[in-house]
C-alpha cells in the first residue's frame, strides 16, 4: 500500500534509530504511519510504502517499509517545516519572515543563495549559514536514505550504515559496496555483493576478493572459534563463496592476500611448515596473553608458610578431609604465580578455592573472585561465602567518547595480590587479555575451570591451550567426592564424560529421562514439561526451568521452542505490551538474553549507573513502548537496560537456549533436548556441557538412538589457534633472556 501526503504531525521520533510515529494527511483522510524514516518534519510531503495493522491499544496504523520525502510546496507548510526544530535557532516568527521574504523561492535561496536571508527580519549572517549547512546535510540525508531503500536495503539498516559514513554513503557504495563488510555491524558478504552486481562490479574485482577474504576469516572466527585458517583451506573457502575457480584465480587472492597484509589488517605466518592466515588483532591478543602469562609466572615471589600446615587447620576448622590431589592443587596456588586447576563436578573445586582464600588472607594478601558471565560469578560468590565479580566489572568498564573502555589496565593495574578466575574455558580472548594487563607485577593468577566442557563461543581456546602448552602447573581433580544423597547429576556427568551411559532413576531422583521419537512429539513434550509438569511436580516458575538445545533449526530447535513455549508460558493478553520486529514477537513478560558482546549499553541498578551487556546475560522485559519502539529488559542481577529498536536484533527468547549459549551458567533445573544431528555437533561434551548446567533437576527429552549415539562420539572440533605455540615461543624467549 502507497500513501502520500503531508506530515501534519510527529508524534514521536526517536533519534538513535528513527522510529518515528507520524500523522499523515491527504486531502481525503488523516492516518498514523508508524516505522523507522529519516528525519521528517511536519509540513514535508512524504510517499509511504507498507501495511496496514491494526494494534491492539492505537487501533489502525500503516507500519512503514519505505519512505520517500519531498519538500513543502505550500508557503504554510514550508513555515511549518522550517520552524519544525530540524534548523537550531529557527523559530515559527524566524520562518515566517523567511517564507514571506522569499515565498516559493525560500527553499532554493536557503540552498543555493545563502547570503541573501540576512534580508528577513531577525536574519543574521551567522544564521543564514547555519540554516544553509544543516539544509543542506538534512537533504543529503534523505537522499541518501531513498538511494539505500532502491538499493533495497531496509531503513534500520540504512540509518546504521548512514552513521558510519554520512553524506559519502552513496559514494562509497558506488565505489566498493564490499567496505560493508568490513565497517557495517549486520552486513553480512550476500547483502554486500548483491549491491555490487546490481551496481555492475565484476565478479573477479578485487574488492570482491578482499570482502570474500575478510567475511570467512569473520565467520571462521564466529562460528568455529578459530583465530587463523591455513592459507589454501581459506583461499578453497573464498573462491568457491565467490564461485571463481582455483586454478585461475589464485594469484588474484595471493594478490589481494598481500594487500591486506600490508594494511595491517591480516598477518600472514608459517605454522607446521604450512602458511596460515590471521586477523592482525587476534595476532596481538594471542602475541599479548602468552607474554603476560610467562611474566607473571616468573615473577612470583617465594611466600613464608608451611602450607601442609594451612591445609590441616583448613581441614579442622571445616571439619574435612581433602584428597590428595586437591592438596596438591592447593600446594601449586601457593608455589607458583600461574597455575589451573580443572575437574568436573564434585571433585571440590569449590573446596579448593576455599582453602586457597583461607591460606592467602592469613599471609594478608588481597585476593580477588571473578568469572566470566553474571550466572558464574554469582554462583562463586554463593558458593565462597565471598565477593565474586564478572571479569569487566572487576576491570571497571566504563563508557567515554562513545566507546566502553576498563578503567584497570596495564596503565592502572588492580590493587590485588592474587586474582582466581572460575570458569576460565569461557573467557574469549580480548576479556582474558584484559584482566591479563591489568594484574600488577608479582601478582598471582589462578585459573579454574572445567576442561571437558565445550571451548568459549568467542574465538580462541584459552584453556585448552594453557593445558597444552604444558609447561604451567596444571592440577587435574578426578576424584568425585561421594555424599550420603549423591546426585545423579554428578554421577551421570561423570559418566557420560567417561563414555559410559547415564543410570536411569526416574523414581526420586535428580536425573530423568523420557524416551521420546519424533521432532513433533519432542517438542509437544518439552513444552507440557516446562509449562505444567516441572512446576507442578517441583513447585517452581517456569520461568526457572531452562531448556537446552543443540541446535537452533527444526521443529525441536531453539528458535521453534521458544515460539511454543513463549504462547504457553507467556501468552498474548490485553494487559502485556508487545512489539513484532520482523519474524520476532517481543513481550511484556518475556525471558530474554543478549546474545552479544555490547560494551556501550548503559544500564542503570537503583542509583547505580554503569555500561556493557555481554553475550549470555538473561533478563526479562518488564516494559515496551511501542511508539517509541523500546524495550526495557531488568537482568537477573537487576541491571535494567533499554533497548531501542536498532539493537532489538540483540536480544532473543531465552526460553530455550542453545548449549553453548549456557556455558558458565547454572540453572535450578534443566531440560536437555536430543535429536539428530551432524555427527560434528552431536558430541560427548555437548552433552556432557548441557547435563552439567543443572543444580537441582536435569531432565533428558529425546530418542534413546540419539542418547547413545552422543555418548559414544568423541569428536572434538579443532580450534586453529596460535596460543600454545606463542607461549612456547615467549617461554624460550624468556628464559634465554
Amino acid at each position: 500500500m502507497i500513501i502520500k501526503g503531508s506530515v501534519e504531525r510527529v508524534v514521536f521520533r526517536n533519534a538513535e534509530n528513527g522510529y518515528s510515529v507520524l500523522i499523515i494527511s491527504d486531502s481525503i483522510i488523516s492516518i498514523t504511519a508508524v516505522g523507522i524514516v529519516p528525519p521528517i518534519s511536519e509540513g514535508e510531503i512524504v510517499e509511504l510504502e507498507g501495511d496496514m495493522i491494526t494494534n491492539s491499544k492505537y487501533g489502525e496504523q500503516l507500519k512503514i517499509k519505505s519512505a520517500k520525502i519531498c519538500l513543502p510546496n505550500s508557503l504554510d507548510s514550508m513555515t511549518k517545516y522550517l520552524s519544525s526544530g530540524l534548523f537550531k535557532g529557527i523559530g515559527e516568527v524566524t520562518a515566517e519572515s523567511i517564507v514571506k521574504e522569499f515565498g516559493e523561492q525560500t527553499f532554493d535561496i536557503i540552498e543555493k543563495n545563502p547570503a541573501r536571508l540576512v534580508k528577513a527580519k531577525g536574519m543574521s549572517a551567522t544564521k543564514a549559514m547555519s540554516l544553509h549547512e544543516a539544509f543542506i546535510e538534512l537533504k543529503d540525508m534523505q537522499n541518501t536514505m531513498v538511494g539505500l531503500q532502491k538499493l533495497d536495503i531496509s531503513l534500520n539498516l540504512a540509518l546504521k550504515i548512514y552513521k558510519i559514513y554520512g553524506n559519502s554513503t552513496l559514494n562509497i557504495l558506488n565505489d566498493n559496496p564490499y567496505k560493508l563488510v568490513e565497517d557495517v555491524d549486520g552486513v553480512g558478504f550476500v547483502t554486500a555483493d548483491r549491491i555490487a552486481q546490481e551496481i555492475g562490479i565484476k565478479p573477479d574485482s578485487e574488492f570482491r576478493v578482499r570482502a570474500g577474504i575478510v567475511y570467512c576469516l569473520k565467520q571462521a572466527a564466529a562460528n568455529n572459534g578459530h583465530t587463523y585458517l591455513p592459507k589454501a583451506e581459506l583461499m578453497s573457502i573464498v573462491l568457491k563463496l565467490l564461485c571463481l575457480n582455483i586454478e585461475e584465480n589464485e594469484s588474484l587472492f595471493d594478490n589481494v592476500l598481500d594487500v591486506l597484509e600490508i594494511g595491517g589488517i591480516v598477518v600472514i605466518l608459517q605454522n607446521d611448515s604450512k602458511a596460515i592466515v590471521m586477523f592482525n588483532r587476534y595476532y596481538l591478543l594471542e602475541r599479548k596473553i602468552s607474554e603476560r602469562l610467562i611474566s607473571l609466572n616468573n615473577s612470583q615471589t617465594q611466600l613464608h608458610t608451611d602450607i601442609r600446615a594451612d591445609i590441616s587447620e583448613f581441614e579442622t576448622i571445616n571439619n574435612i578431609k581433602m584428597h590428595d590431589n586437591q592438596i596438591l592443587a592447593i600446594e601449586n596456588a601457593v608455589r607458583y604465580g600461574v597455575n589451573v586447576i580443572t575437574g568436573g563436578p564434585g571433585t571440590g573445586k569449590t573446596t579448593i578455592i576455599k582453602c586457597i582464600l583461607f591460606i592467602f588472607r592469613k599471609l594478608n594478601l588481597n585476593t580477588r573472585l571473578c568469572a566470566p558471565t553474571g550466572r558464574a560469578s554469582k554462583r562463586l560468590a554463593e558458593a565462597c561465602g565471598e565477593e565474586a565479580k564478572t571479569i569487566h566489572r572487576l576491570l571497571d568498564l566504563n563508557f567515554k567518547n562513545g566507546k566502553g573502555y576498563f578503567t584497570y589496565s596495564e596503565n592502572t593495574t588492580l590493587d590485588a595480590d592474587v586474582i582466581i578466575v572460575d570458569e576460565v574455558s569461557m573467557c574469549d580472548e580480548y576479556v582474558f587479555s584484559a584482566l591479563l594487563g591489568a594484574i600488577k607485577h608479582g601478582g598471582r593468577l589462578i585459573m579454574v575451570g572445567d576442561k571437558d566442557q565445550l571451548p568459549s563461543v568467542g574465538a580462541g581456546n584459552i584453556l585448552g591451550d594453557i593445558i597444552a602448552f604444558n609447561k604451567l602447573p596444571v592440577s587435574y581433580l578426578t576424584y568425585i567426592y561421594r555424599q550420603e544423597h549423591q546426585s545423579m547429576i554428578v554421577e551421570n556427568a561423570h559418566r557420560i564424560n567417561n563414555g559410559e551411559m547415564p543410570v536411569i532413576k526416574n523414581a526420586d531422583s535428580d536425573f530423568l529421562y523420557s524416551n521420546i521419537k519424533g521432532q513433533e512429539a519432542i517438542a509437544e513434550t518439552v513444552v507440557d514439561m516446562v509449562s505444567r509438569r516441572i512446576p507442578n511436580y517441583m513447585n517452581v516458575d517456569p520461568y526457572d526451568i531452562q531448556v537446552l538445545c543443540p541446535l537452533k533449526k527444526g521443529v525441536s530447535g531453539v528458535n521453534n521452542l521458544n515460539v511454543i513455549l513463549q504462547n504457553a508460558i507467556n501468552p498474548q493478553a490485553s494487559y502485556k505490551k508487545e512489539i513484532k520486529m520482523g519474524e520476532h514477537v517481543y513481550r511484556q513478560f518475556d525471558k530474554v538474553i543478549h546474545i552479544v558482546n555490547n560494551y556501550d549499553l548503559e544500564w542503570t541498578r537503583g542509583d547505580e549507573i554503569g555500561v556493557g551487556v555481554f553475550n549470555g546475560d538473561i533478563g526479562k522485559i518488564i516494559d515496551v513502548n511501542e511508539n517509541e519502539g523500546k524495550l526495557v529488559v531488568e537482568f537477573e542481577d537487576e541491571r535494567v537496560a533499554v533497548y531501542t529498536r536498532d539493537i532489538f536484533d540483540q536480544l532473543l527468547l531465552a526460553y530455550s537456549i542453545s548449549v553453548h549459549k549456557s556455558q558458565g551458567s547454572e540453572f535450578d533445573i534443566v531440560v536437555i533436548v536430543l535429536m539428530g544431528g551432524s555427527y560434528t555437533l552431536m558430541t560427548k561434551n555437548l552433552l556432557y556441557t548441557a547435563v552439567t548446567r543443572a543444580k537441582k533437576m536435569s531432565v533428558i527429552v529425546g530418542d534413546d538412538k540419539h542418547l547413545y549415539s552422543m555418548v559414544h562420539n568423541n569428536y572434538t572440533a579443532k580450534r586453529y589457534t596460535l596460543l600454545t605455540q606463542m607461549l612456547e615461543e615467549e617461554f624460550e624467549r624468556q628464559h634465554i633472556e
